[in-house]
């Protein structure tokens, strides 16, 4: 769906540009979040156990940076990865003031199992592309991504 924007050309190709990526986001988060919701996982959720099985430990403060996340939304997050048996935390040895989140046995052996079945869920979704266009829309996603204030 264009903009009915009345702005110059490139105002114009902007937004519209600007419109088909979040409604592709969306589409996309929407359909893998079912998947997600499945397991009873969030989003958010999932990539802290994607994390922690493909980086090892983390503190809290690099998984929520790793995952865009405040640290109050990932400290909710993470409790409630550890009601379910997913992850423990310990004070990490170098920093008193921090904690490491580390994987249970069963967190590990959940994730190691749900992950590459979200993987082909994934797959699926971008089978659309081909690998140059999906080599592109990550090189301007990154463009997009890593641009600075």
């Amino acid at each position: 769906m264009p903009t009915h924007f009345e702005g110059t050309k490139e105002q114009k190709n902007t937004l519209n540009t600007f419109i088909k990526l979040m409604r592709a986001t969306e589409s996309l988060n929407q359909r893998l979040c079912r998947h997600l919701s499945e397991a009873n996982l969030t989003i958010s959720q999932f990539g802290v156990l994607e994390a922690l099985l493909h980086l090892g430990p983390q503190n809290q403060k690099e998984l929520g940076q790793k995952l865009l996340k405040s640290g109050g939304n990932i400290t909710l997050v993470i409790d409630n990865l550890e009601k379910s048996g997913f992850v423990s935390r310990k004070k990490d040895q170098n920093d008193r003031r921090a904690l490491i989140v580390e994987l249970t046995a069963q967190g590990k052996s959940f994730i190691e199992d749900f992950f590459p079945k979200h993987l082909d869920k994934i797959s699926e979704e971008f089978s659309v592309l081909d690998d140059k266009e999906k080599e592109e829309l990550a090189r301007l996603c990154k463009k997009i991504g890593m641009k600075e204030e």
